[in-house]
């Protein structure tokens, strides 16, 4: 498979003030992707618009608030962008594909292996694959709630090279430079926990985003080995000299990736849904000793889940310093939790595993 580019391109990018779609802005961003891949790039496009661009075609001159008003205009929108795309990309001879995902289709292992497999397929193939949240069907617990999320999930799953989050300023600034005129530029981000900026509110008025969940997506993607770009997105072409070297936008370095798949989908994969807090001892054995979680080290339990769902291992302050899948539920937990592992069958009846979490299906966090 060749080098992989992900390409977030953001609401405020794709339509007008108005709500309606900006052809030209998106020629020319179809124009940026066919050369990108005519330069040996596989590419791949989450885009936002469809319900900035329902609502449009709907007659609306705000977002709605209402789930089942935007679930709606997303219905609408969707089909309106995907038929655009179809037609610019298609005077290339480009083939587009449509990937609608909610967050739960990253949650779970067996459906995250099944969507890395078709977008290598398509890829392979030689089609565009385009990916938006699936807004028609997506409830608030299942959503990722803005496309930069999506977009470094995305990057990561894949492996991606790079992640380009295309939006209506040219970089990262020290902060919004259209109400700060003493704004810095900031052009190079080697380490995210020194980063110091005000990330201010949203963005567009149709759009989800702003600069503080693009700073929240690099820190996913670079913590997956994915450079990532702020740059803006009324200059697509952009995205090729960037990658030829030269100092535009403001690229996030990576940082040392997972190479275990599975650990790397627990990593940057998956929501923990629930929390379990840890003793001293438990915490220097999983941080420093490379061992399992066992029923003895858990102090205190929160949330509702059931076995084998992802959860957070917290320090005794309720930091978090890993992650993993649980071999017990929250109720289960609640029962044996602070219990020595061969009390397990006496206390329950039975027993499951003598981990509670086995250190083949934790990583370490430091969160």
């Amino acid at each position: 498979m060749p080098p992989l580019v992900v390409i977030k391109v953001g609401t405020s990018s794709l339509t007008r003030p108005d709500g309606q779609i900006a052809l030209g802005a998106i020629a020319a961003l179809v124009e940026s992707i066919v050369d990108l891949r005519k330069q040996g790039y596989g590419t791949i496009l989450v885009s936002s618009g469809a319900v900035g661009v329902g609502c449009a075609r709907l007659g609306m001159t705000t977002r709605p608030s209402q789930i089942a008003l935007k679930q709606a205009a997303a219905a609408v929108g969707q089909g309106r962008i995907m038929g655009i795309y179809d037609d610019f990309f298609g005077q290339y001879g480009l083939v587009v594909a449509q990937v609608l995902l909610t967050r739960g289709d990253l949650d779970n292992r067996q459906s995250y292996k099944n969507i890395f497999n078709t977008l290598q397929e398509l890829v392979n193939l030689g089609a565009v694959p385009i990916i938006n949240e699936n807004d028609t069907v997506a409830v608030d617990e299942l959503k990722f709630g803005d496309n930069d999320t999506l977009s470094a999930r995305v990057a990561s799953l894949v492996e991606a090279k790079w992640l380009f989050l295309l939006t209506d300023v040219d970089r990262l600034y020290s902060a919004d430079p259209r109400s700060c005129p003493d704004a810095q530029p900031i052009e190079v981000v080697a380490s995210l926990q020194d980063l110091e900026v005000d990330t201010g509110n949203a963005g567009s008025q149709w759009g989800t985003g702003g600069m503080v969940t693009k700073i929240a997506a690099a820190k996913i993607a670079t913590s997956a080995g994915v450079t990532t770009v702020i740059t803006n997105g009324n200059r697509p072409q952009n995205m090729a000299k960037i990658l030829a070297g030269e100092s535009i936008g403001t690229i996030f370095l990576p940082q040392p990736k997972i190479e275990n798949a599975r650990k790397r989908w627990l990593a940057h994969g998956t929501v923990p849904t629930g929390q379990i807090w840890l003793d001293d001892g438990a915490v220097r054995a999983i941080v420093h000793q490379g061992k399992s979680l066992l029923p003895a080290g858990i102090t205190q339990v929160a949330g509702d889940f059931s076995e084998s769902e992802v959860v957070q291992l917290c320090n005794r302050v309720g930091l978090e310093v890993a992650i993993g899948l649980v071999n017990y539920s929250s109720s289960e937990l609640q029962k044996i939790g602070g219990q020595q592992s061969h009390q397990i069958e006496q206390i329950l009846g039975y027993i499951s595993e003598e981990t509670v979490v086995h250190r083949d299906n934790l990583v370490l966090t430091g969160r």
